[in-house]
């Protein structure tokens, strides 16, 4: 995160005019949505691999959409 603050302050010189354009730059490097294999209720991650969620543009409230697809497990 120091990285990206530093390649992407908030005061730099962008065309963008609203304000938030290192916000979006950053938002567009990390992206917006991941696919994770849940295996025997956990993630499936290696050992250094992590989930996150970075606000680039707040703080303010979000919403978290979770989207499970899977096969019917038969005892």
């Amino acid at each position: 995160m120091v990285n990206l603050n530093k390649t992407f302050p908030k005061s730099g010189d962008y065309l963008h005019i609203e304000g938030n354009s290192h916000a979006h730059i950053k938002a567009s490097l990390m992206g917006a949505s991941s696919n994770i294999i849940i295996q025997n209720g956990s993630p499936l991650l290696g050992i250094w691999q992590g989930l996150y969620f970075c606000e680039f543009d707040g703080p303010r409230n979000r919403k978290v959409h979770i989207k499970i697809i899977g096969e019917s497990i038969d005892a």
